[in-house]
């Protein structure tokens, strides 16, 4: 959640760069580009990752890593409630003593389990951070590909409703995405 603001920024700030060579590009003829010689396509890295077999591989290996860990802290969540549910049963015949030490016993077990939880949530952003840094790398290789094959002078993250939107408006000419994931899988086999 804290890395949001910070990605937020990134991304606002991608766009206003975007927007700044597109401005210089088209406001400066001169500069050896002509304004009509401007090439610009859009590409959604999400769609990409999403729908090709390589990506797909990887976000089900992620997902099957998520499903363990998941289950191992259910097995855990069932332990403590059968802890829990004991210390009520017996709460009436144990004396004061014994309840004190089941209820520091139960506090401990919760304790483990809170911290295991978090591990696990740690654990897994760092995995979901290096699976799309990864594939990030690996689809601007792709999507360099396809732009220098097609002449390109700019290609533009699309976004999508998942991510926040730099292009408001594309005709689907200029969308590479398909091209990019053809690429993409060709890259990754």
């Amino acid at each position: 959640m804290s890395n949001m603001p910070r990605r937020h920024a990134r991304l606002a700030i991608l766009a206003l760069m975007t927007i700044l060579v597109l401005s210089a590009l088209t406001c400066y003829p001169s500069s050896g580009l002509a304004a009509d010689s401007i090439k610009v396509g859009v590409v959604d890295p999400q769609a990409v990752l999403e729908r090709s077999k390589a990506g797909r591989r990887a976000l089900d290996g992620l997902k099957e890593y998520a499903t363990t860990r998941q289950k191992l802290l259910a097995s855990d969540e069932d332990a403590l409630k059968d802890i829990e549910k004991q210390l009520k049963d017996q709460e009436s015949s144990l004396s004061e003593a014994q309840k004190r030490e089941k209820q520091g016993q139960f506090r401990a077990k919760l304790q483990d389990y809170q911290k295991r939880a978090q591990e696990f949530n740690q654990e897994l952003t760092v995995k979901q951070k290096e699976l799309v840094d990864d594939y990030m790398k690996k689809i601007g290789a792709a999507t360099k590909a396809v732009a220098e094959k097609g002449g390109f002078t700019l290609v533009v993250d699309k976004g999508s409703e998942n991510t926040i939107k730099i292009v408001i408006y594309n005709r689907d000419t200029l969308d590479l995405t398909d091209q990019v994931l053809k690429e993409f899988d060709r890259q990754n086999k």
